[in-house]
């Protein structure tokens, strides 16, 4: 790095977001504290079908109908679907709860 390339700040996940992605992954305590917006679905957070389906009806739960990651999903091939992460969930949600 030189003087003129600086580190990109990463924002955080919004803390709705991780809760249910936790809550999806029935996760252990302090799993949460690794997921970033650049974190995976499938290859870093190791989510599966079910997972996956109980996240969707999460956040469908917590933010409304409008939030369809089962339709975003659907859209894909599986490359994309490997490469989908936690900001590409995030950007589903309303902006209030986006941050």
């Amino acid at each position: 790095m030189n003087d003129r390339e600086r580190p990109v700040p990463v924002p955080p996940v919004s803390p709705a977001l991780v809760a249910l992605l936790a809550e999806a992954a029935q996760a252990p305590p302090g799993w949460s504290a690794g997921v970033t917006g650049q974190s995976r679905l499938d290859g870093d957070l190791l989510l599966d079908e079910t997972e996956l389906a109980t996240l969707h009806e999460g956040l469908r739960r917590s933010f409304g109908p409008s939030v369809d990651l089962a339709a975003l999903r659907a859209g894909l091939d599986l490359d994309a679907l490997e490469a989908l992460t936690v900001a590409d969930v995030e950007r589903l949600l309303p902006a209030e709860d986006a941050r």
